[in-house]
């Protein structure tokens, strides 16, 4: 028999002598008891009523389901969440190899918080009936129709579809946020923005009654989230690059520097043309609809053009620039056009989408020299490609709508009231409205994450120590590498040891408790 068992018991009593240990201890089982209480209390309220007397509760006619429009909506979430693998492989690609376990990580974290918030109070925020800043109705789902006003589409369906375009944005955030961001930092950013940030500020466009959805004379437009995706997450991306701060070892073009090289672009361009691919389900799967044939054909068209000629764009311009092909914006560049005919999809022709495309080839390359001379580190290049572009496209709505395309519907297309923009006759109104719906959610978003982010960097923690920074973050929050059996060689840009960090560069790790010995 094991004869150490003695031992522990006699440190188990040695320790409860002490009373700083019986008085945490009694903090913990209180805490979980309130805890454990909280959640009896939620389920005896919430769910125990409604199953006690379902029996007696007068039945409901039956759902008025579209199979195959529920069919398309589904296979259209598939292709979406399939862009989160997409974003790890960009993202890891153009990281430094000390953090790709720390993107694996936080991407797989992220989903799930996301998925977690998002049922519980998200999509009430942002879809269901309140006042034209939130909803306040359907929280976890209850009390809510079958299906998804008249698409034909189940309600849980159509769940499933949003969720996947709220963990994109979520993932979006942490793009400019790489390599030097503390893991539990990221986990408490993460329930901000998909449970409060994007939800609240995404009912302004996209619920029954946001303000924006209704705006007048003219509704603010984003078919697929050109603003309510991407700018959202692209901006909070910068509140976090600005809060945090450079890398270590980052010099900037302007100080006679360069950025930080990648360590695997082969793993970064195949998650950007994942991301294509996964776009696929992103636009057309907006129109909720497999019955409109011709919109759906229309939407594959302006998304797939719009990427060619922004990749085009991009690689001939940083030629021009530089004297080399640049892969990696090349990439950043046929993003950036996804990302721009995301709100103009439906409404705009393939002339427009091409246009459209050259344009977001050119912002990016605009974007990424912008943040360089500001001296804003994003490593990815996520605030050029998700926030200025996002940007560029919301607008262009405003100057390409063809004018003969309405809004989708469960059956088919409307054309009783069309979309005109101002290179087609239509006035200032469209473009308005759009410039009024793009910034206003650019300047919310920008001005609740900035706060969010400094919150948690003086409240809690935001960036990792300059030790665990120096050792890496796989290592420092992980303990493991992504790539054990390699020994890593060349200078990736960071300190090796703390003295070669300047004093005011330097942060430090969290004081270790330690038992007070009397």
């Amino acid at each position: 028999m094991y004869s150490g068992g003695t031992g522990i018991w006699e440190r188990i009593r040695e320790s409860w002598r002490d009373p700083m240990v019986r008085r945490n201890a009694g903090y913990l089982m209180a805490g979980k008891m309130i805890g454990l209480g909280l959640v009896l209390l939620l389920i005896s309220k919430w769910y125990l009523p409604a199953a006690a007397y379902a029996d007696t509760a007068p039945a409901l006619p039956p759902p008025n389901v579209n199979a195959i429009n529920t069919v398309w909506t589904l296979v259209a979430a598939y292709l979406v969440f399939c862009m989160q693998v997409g974003f790890v492989m960009l993202e890891s690609g153009f990281a430094r190899s000390r953090e790709t376990v720390n993107i694996l990580v936080e991407g797989i974290a992220d989903t799930c918080i996301c998925g977690i918030t998002f049922w519980l109070w998200g999509f009430a925020f942002m879809f269901c009936p309140g006042t034209p800043w939130i909803g306040t109705t359907g929280f976890m789902l209850h009390g809510l129709p079958a299906t998804y006003g008249t698409t034909g589409v189940p309600l849980l369906a159509y769940w499933v579809f949003q969720y996947a375009f709220a963990d994109t944005c979520s993932t979006v955030t942490s793009g400019a946020m790489i390599g030097r961001c503390d893991f539990i930092g990221d986990l408490l950013y993460s329930v901000g923005v998909t449970g409060f940030i994007y939800p609240i500020i995404g009912h302004w466009a996209w619920g029954p009654d946001g303000w924006l959805a209704n705006l007048n004379p003219v509704n603010f437009h984003d078919f697929a989230g050109s603003t309510v995706v991407h700018t959202i997450g692209g901006t909070i991306s910068l509140a976090g690059a600005i809060a945090l701060g450079p890398r270590l070892g980052r010099v900037f073009k302007r100080d006679g520097g360069a950025p930080m090289k990648p360590h695997d672009l082969i793993i970064g361009a195949t998650g950007g043309l994942i991301l294509w691919f996964g776009w696929y389900g992103f636009n057309p799967g907006s129109t909720l609809s497999a019955m409109d044939a011709q919109g759906i054909g229309r939407v594959s068209f302006n998304t797939t053009i719009a990427a060619c000629s922004a990749g085009l764009t991009s690689l001939f311009y940083s030629y021009y620039k530089a004297g080399k092909w640049d892969l990696a914006l090349t990439v950043n560049g046929f993003l950036a056009g996804l990302v721009a005919i995301t709100c103009p999809c439906y409404w705009v022709d393939p002339e427009g989408a091409f246009l459209l495309g050259i344009g977001a080839g050119i912002v990016v390359v605009w974007g990424i020299d912008l943040l360089e001379y500001l001296r804003i580190d994003d490593p990815i290049g996520a605030v050029p490609v998700h926030m200025i572009a996002g940007i560029w496209g919301t607008l262009s709505l405003g100057l390409f709508a063809a004018g003969k395309y309405g809004a989708p519907t469960a059956t088919g297309a409307d054309t009783s009231s069309v979309v005109t923009g101002l290179f087609y006759g239509g006035g200032f109104g469209v473009l308005k409205a759009q410039m009024i719906g793009s910034f206003s959610i650019t300047i919310a978003t920008f001005v609740t994450s900035m706060a969010l982010m400094y919150a948690i960097k003086y409240g809690f923690r935001l960036r990792i120590p300059t030790e665990g920074e120096i050792e890496g973050l796989d290592l420092h929050e992980h303990g493991f590498p992504a790539y054990p059996e390699y020994v890593v060689t060349g200078d990736d840009g960071c300190p090796k040891t703390i003295d070669d960090v300047p004093v005011g560069r330097r942060t430090l790790a969290r004081p270790s408790k330690q038992k007070k010995v009397a």
